[in-house]
């Protein structure tokens, strides 16, 4: 005997209604966004570490605030995709907390 379970317990994308479509492919866009934003962190983080001694001050002060720039846009997308707790990406990505430190800081723009 196969047993059902009632429509009202069914994932919801299950029926190919036209908000469901939608939802799926909202879903989809964060997801590709989500990933984006990870490729930018990577390289950012990339960036920084290259710092060697000889790097001038000014630059070594450019590329974490960049940095910094490129984490808090991928932390809000993780929020928006669900994902509250930023540890694992922090630990994922090998974040430095000289970045941490740096998140969601307003800097004049430079005329």
């Amino acid at each position: 005997m196969t047993v059902r379970p009632p429509q009202a317990l069914a994932p919801s994308f299950s029926r190919n209604s036209g908000l469901n479509l939608l939802e799926y492919e909202l879903m989809s866009e964060r997801a590709d966004s989500l990933g984006r934003h990870g490729l930018k962190v990577e390289k950012a983080i990339a960036a920084l570490a290259a710092i060697d001694l000889h790097t001038p001050p000014e630059r070594r002060e450019a590329l974490l605030n960049e940095a910094a720039d490129v984490v808090w846009a991928f932390f809000i997308q993780r929020e928006i995709c669900g994902l509250r707790s930023n540890r694992d990406a922090i630990q994922r990505y090998g974040i430095p907390k000289q970045v941490i430190a740096r998140l969601g800081i307003v800097r004049p723009k430079s005329i």
